[in-house]
């Protein structure tokens, strides 16, 4: 269904009286924007870092560290967000006068997530550092209890950087700094595991200027990170609030003017996408994905090594690595969503969730797989691969409305031991669980799902922006779209309105390419993956995108739902 979300005409009046174009003003009032001064990306507006639990700790500990001349190891995770925070990590560590610096990335399929204790036990016979004194999780470690016990063990200290939701104990780590820990009174719950690490550096400049106010370290510009925050940020799906926003916008500015990292600028290369006009799109759809799938199908490592590079030629040869590998995932996982929607159980109609599982998928691809499931089904669904000693991994996708931690938490309370592990957030998460009692944990998991859900959610609904006159679809709207950050619970602008079909045509044979006529005025469309032609006159829900062809450039409308409408 087809629907239009409140606009609080009020708070759009006093965002366009304060310059704000007024179709703009009105997409942001809908989303919560009170004054135009939440648009000013000044980063002194970001949220003071002392204000985060354990920060200043750390940042004390990290002196100290750095002033003694000990070896930091960096434990970063598996996806784009670790991968992010660990370029972030050794890059800023380094510029803050860190002499020993290196990173280690567990394998997912040998190590599993987190600081582990094997590991630990790798890292206590790191190639480069040796023994190092001190691991430093990124995106990870909230939930280690074993592996932090492990590390002190071996006479290693531990700081944790992480971001997701803790279990019922801590580990016992030298700091701890998560905006999700108890206690924690910083105003943002939503900062990526990139975010994190980005701000403890900022506690740490800071603690540098208080020791030696005249030392170079206490005015590193730390801002040059920005794009690799931006990143990490935006491809790992947290939620753009205010804070989040700024750290997003703020680093877009710098890719689009050419002050990126040399692997963020080959990945855009290799991505065909143009640097100059770079957004949130082009981070969470080219970029992301391609560092990601070195993570899903071999090691993350290269793109760490991608994000570190300085050098523009290695940095391409990494990026087309990378590439590479992204297609290879691609074919994967057309083949894995093939197999799941061919074998859909026959009660799917009713079902609250969706579990699946086939012999021979690949564990680096299984989320992916469950995004596709979620989104297709509108249902939170879990696709689940062998992991070895009878044991299944998991990884799982919500909706709005479905906590799927929380859901997971109530699947353990209520059969203690079925889940041998699991973790992550609302909308994601992973678990391992027995192979054998795999059909317990989908009906113990559907009925948690029923137990936590509103109803209303299940109901499929595309919220839009409602119409625009025709004379309004130009390339300065597209253009003031783009100027802003949108994504993760903040999401693009999507409009609606009825239109006369006119001409359709199939493009590449799967694409259908549709003339619409809006009064006197006709516009151009395309429905991705559509072959049905659209009934005339239709509700159509589009978004609008920037078409150049031999040069010059034109609005299109991209269709993201049909329905008939009224005669």
């Amino acid at each position: 269904m087809i629907s239009v979300r409140p606009i609080p005409q009020d708070i759009a009046q006093q965002l366009c009286a304060a310059g704000v174009p007024p179709v703009l003003a009105r997409l942001l009032a809908a989303r919560g924007i009170a004054s135009a001064g939440e648009l000013d990306r000044d980063l002194a507006r970001l949220l003071p870092p002392p204000t985060m639990k354990g920060i200043s700790d750390a940042a004390r500990l990290l002196a100290d560290a750095i002033e003694r001349g000990e070896r930091l190891c960096i434990v970063a995770d598996y996806d784009c967000d670790g991968a992010t925070a660990c370029a972030v990590a050794v890059r800023g560590l380094r510029q803050l006068g860190a002499a020993h610096v290196d990173y280690l990335v567990p394998n997912r399929f040998e190590h599993g997530y987190g600081l582990t204790v094997p590991v630990v036990e790798l890292a206590a016979q790191h190639p480069r550092l040796g023994k190092p004194d001190w691991l430093i999780t990124v995106d990870s470690g909230i939930a280690s209890v074993d592996g932090v016990a492990a590390a002190r063990a071996h006479g290693m200290r531990v700081i944790v950087t992480d971001h997701h939701l803790p279990g019922q104990t801590l580990p016992a780590a030298d700091a701890i700094v998560d905006p999700n820990q108890p206690g924690c009174g910083f105003a943002s719950k939503h900062l990526a595991g990139v975010g994190v690490m980005f701000y403890l550096l900022l506690a740490l400049r800071a603690e540098l200027r208080r020791r030696r106010p005249e030392h170079p370290a206490g005015r590193v510009p730390l801002q040059q990170l920005l794009d690799l925050v931006a990143l990490g940020t935006v491809a790992d799906l947290v939620k753009l609030d205010g804070n989040n926003r700024l750290l997003a916008a703020t680093g877009l500015q710098r890719i689009r003017a050419g002050r990126a990292c040399a692997g963020i600028r080959a990945l855009l290369r290799v991505a065909g996408r143009d640097e100059a006009r770079c957004g949130c799109s082009d981070l969470g759809f080219a970029v992301g994905p391609r560092i990601n799938a070195a993570g899903r199908l071999a090691d993350i490592s290269i793109g760490i090594e991608c994000l570190l590079c300085d050098d523009a030629a290695h940095a391409d040869e990494l990026a087309t690595m990378l590439d590479t590998m992204n297609r290879e995932r691609r074919e994967i996982e057309h083949s894995m969503r093939e197999e799941a929607l061919e074998s859909l159980p026959a009660d799917i109609d009713e079902a609250p969730a969706i579990v699946m599982h086939r012999e021979g998928w690949h564990e680096g691809v299984i989320g992916l797989v469950a995004s596709r499931l979620k989104d297709r089904l509108h249902r939170p669904a879990i696709a689940l691969a062998l992991a070895g000693d009878g044991a299944l991994r998991g990884s799982g996708r919500s909706i709005p409305g479905v906590h799927l931690r929380d859901v997971l938490d109530l699947v353990d309370k209520r059969a203690p031991g079925l889940l041998l592990r699991f973790g992550g957030h609302a909308m994601a998460a992973g678990l391992t669980l027995h192979a054998a009692r795999l059909a317990e944990f989908t009906q113990l998991f559907r009925q948690a799902v029923l137990d936590f859900a509103d109803p209303g959610c299940f109901a499929r609904e595309t919220l839009t922006d409602g119409a625009l006159e025709a004379e309004q679809i130009d390339l300065p709207l597209v253009e003031a779209l783009e100027s802003q950050v949108w994504g993760q619970g903040f999401p693009a602008p999507l409009f609606s309105d009825t239109f006369e079909v006119g001409r359709q045509s199939l493009m590449a044979g799967k694409h259908l390419r549709i003339e619409l006529r809006s009064g006197t005025r006709k516009l151009t469309a395309v429905a991705f993956g559509r072959t049905e032609p659209l009934p005339s006159p239709a509700r159509i829900a589009y978004r609008l995108i920037r078409d150049e062809f031999q040069g010059l450039a034109s609005v299109r409308l991209v269709i993201e739902t049909v329905e008939a409408a009224a005669v």
